[in-house]
């Protein structure tokens, strides 16, 4: 994988959705001091992920993604951080009911700070500048002065990544994610009237930790039920942090990502031939490549094989996001493809980004419906081709934010612009993700009854 491979091997290419920094020598003065901190993340982690990646490609685990569309400095906060992290949990109870297999937990936090952009630059009455791209290039504000790239941006955006790191481990290993707890959240959000439908599900779970306790089963006899596994992960948009953070794992002596335990490659930036493939390529870590309905089986097949080419479970994640109504039209002929192939691959269902739409009210938005259309759409394909459909990847908030229309709580194109708060796409609120939660242990519910009336 690494024959013949630096990490700056990617300057010499094609490069996409990057700046132009006005300023080199500042830039290279901020990689420099980059490149002599510590990595946020380390090597065992990110081979413990890829291990449990493994697992959801044989169907043996299931892997929930989740996190800030784009990370902001403003709405920095350790409330945010854990609010996130309280819904993922509830979330990860209820897909492991659904599912009976261990459910892998992956934030898209701690380093989720550039974006893609559709357009270079956006007008506003008259006046054009360059997009927003991230907390860690440029700023929000319409003005020439924040939309300038900042490489300074990208200190700052480590020490946050850090922070959020050392809160999220102390999280999941000091008692907070204990499970019983956990459940007593998802019978909270059950006893909400408009949750109603979801009620017999919270119960089975309650009723399974009742009958634990009652046998001796507790946090303290079992400590890990009182502590999960709980990993990292951002699209390697901006390569300058990449490359600044990449490391020598001295256990192997190969290079590993030290920005986060998983990388994505975009749909923007999957260039076979492109900075970003060949970046992400050297790299030791679990990568996931985004699979819109431009993506070919011929470069699938090119993609595959420079991303893996040992063919080693849990190392490639494909991410499916058509849009609902489209995902019959382009999924079937990419899971033949891998299956040709031989790939050893994780896929999962990407149902927020194929799903955006202008509101009349003139906010960007996500129909819930749409997104669980996506879901539906995604398991129905991988029934239809016995494939396994190994995760869901959201753009969720634990925040009661209003940017997506829908859910039992009923968000309205009017409620738009109370808490309308995402720095770029709009998220699913804690609500509306742990409802999905609920919707989607229902397909997986289903799919292992199939499975099993099959096997019979």
């Amino acid at each position: 994988m690494t024959t013949a491979w630096t990490k700056s091997d990617w300057r010499k290419l094609p490069r996409l959705q990057m700046p132009d920094y006005p300023d080199p020598m500042a830039l290279s003065a901020v990689e420099a001091q980059l490149g002599r901190m510590p990595p946020l993340v380390f090597a065992g982690e990110a081979r413990k992920l890829k291990r449990a990646l493994a697992q959801v490609a044989e169907g043996r685990a299931f892997l929930l993604q989740g996190g800030d569309c784009a990370e902001s400095f403003s709405e920095f906060s350790a409330d945010n951080i854990r609010d996130t992290f309280k819904v993922l949990l509830q979330m990860a109870v209820v897909l492991t009911w659904g599912a009976k297999v261990p459910v892998i937990k992956v934030g898209r936090m701690a380093g989720q700070f550039a974006k893609p952009r559709s357009a270079s630059f956006e007008a506003i009455g008259g006046v054009e500048l360059p997009s927003y791209r991230g907390d860690i290039i440029n700023g929000f504000d319409f003005t020439a002065a924040a939309r300038l790239p900042e490489p300074g941006r990208m200190l700052q955006a480590y020490t946050q990544a850090a922070a959020s790191l050392n809160l999220l481990r102390a999280f999941s290993t000091g008692g907070f994610a204990d499970i019983h707890r956990v459940q007593n959240w998802i019978s909270g959000f059950t006893d909400d009237d408009d949750a109603e439908r979801y009620r017999d599900i919270a119960q089975r779970i309650s009723d399974a930790m009742a009958f634990m306790t009652a046998a001796g089963v507790t946090s303290e006899t079992a400590p890990e039920l009182g502590q999960v596994d709980f990993y990292t992960s951002h699209e390697a948009l901006l390569l300058e942090y990449e490359e600044a953070l990449c490391r020598i794992d001295s256990t192997t002596g190969l290079p590993v990502a030290g920005s986060g335990h998983m990388l994505w490659i975009g749909d923007r930036t999957r260039q076979p031939d492109g900075a970003h493939v060949a970046f992400c390529r050297g790299v030791q870590n679990p990568i996931g490549l985004k699979c819109g309905p431009s993506l070919t089986s011929d470069d699938l097949k090119v993609l595959i094989e420079t991303l893996n080419p040992e063919n080693e479970p849990g190392r490639l994640t494909l991410i499916a996001r058509f849009g609902a109504g489209k995902v019959g039209e382009h999924l079937p002929r990419l899971i033949r493809t891998v299956g040709e192939m031989g790939a050893k691959v994780v896929w999962t269902c990407d149902p927020m980004h194929g799903n955006t739409i202008k509101s009349p009210s003139g906010f960007k938005t996500r129909p819930f419906d749409s997104v669980l259309r996506e879901v539906r759409e995604f398991f129905a394909v991988h029934r239809a081709e016995g494939s396994i459909p190994g995760g869901v990847h959201f753009e969720m908030t634990g925040k009661d934010v209003t940017e997506c229309t829908g859910g039992v709580r009923a968000v309205t194109d009017e409620d738009l612009s109370s808490r309308y708060h995402t720095a770029c796409d709009p998220r699913l609120n804690a609500s509306q993700s742990l409802e999905l939660a609920f919707l989607v242990a229902e397909e997986l519910q289903t799919l292992r009854d199939q499975r099993h009336a099959a096997a019979i």
